[in-house]
């Protein structure tokens, strides 16, 4: 499988980017599995499910299925946070993953900016980000810049870069 990140600083982009992207090659016959990283608590669980119940009475893991979809949610009970790799080896087989949030780890990236975040390029910093999509030109970068909103033009970088 094919990784490729989107990162960038809070409310700069990178969820309307993803969902674009997504879109964008699911369109062009790729198939295509996301990861999400959150620095905070998130549960995508409801209080009162019978799932939630299952966790809250202390289940390792819990599988929820129907006839649309199934889930499994894994709690970690103090466990510390498994690196990426481990995760991205959970996943089925698909043509490209795509990675939002991780700025850290060392896959290859494009970073979502918008100058009303006023927080400085992540990319100025970070030798893991290959390119900037932005809100606004950056011609001191010397890095490929892309309008924010091209989203085929990042999605051709993208599987340029990857081999796709």
């Amino acid at each position: 499988m094919k990784v490729y990140g989107v990162t960038g600083w809070k409310n700069a982009g990178k969820t309307g980017l993803m969902e674009r992207l997504v879109a964008e090659f699911t369109a062009r016959g790729l198939s295509v599995s996301t990861v999400k990283h959150a620095h905070h608590d998130t549960d995508v669980d409801q209080p009162g499910r019978d799932s939630f119940r299952h966790r809250e009475a202390g289940a390792t893991e819990v599988l929820l299925a129907s006839p649309r979809r199934w889930a499994l949610m894994h709690e970690l009970r103090d466990a510390p946070e498994p690196p990426l790799a481990e995760l991205l080896a959970k996943l089925s087989p698909v043509d490209l993953v795509l990675i939002e949030g991780y700025k850290r780890e060392d896959h290859p990236k494009v970073e979502a900016f918008r100058a009303e975040t006023g927080k400085p390029l992540l990319a100025e910093r970070n030798a893991t980000i290959r390119a900037v999509a932005s809100d606004m030109p950056q011609p001191a970068l010397a890095l490929p810049c892309f309008d924010l909103d091209d989203t085929a033009a990042i999605a051709d970088f993208i599987l340029q870069e990857v081999g796709l």
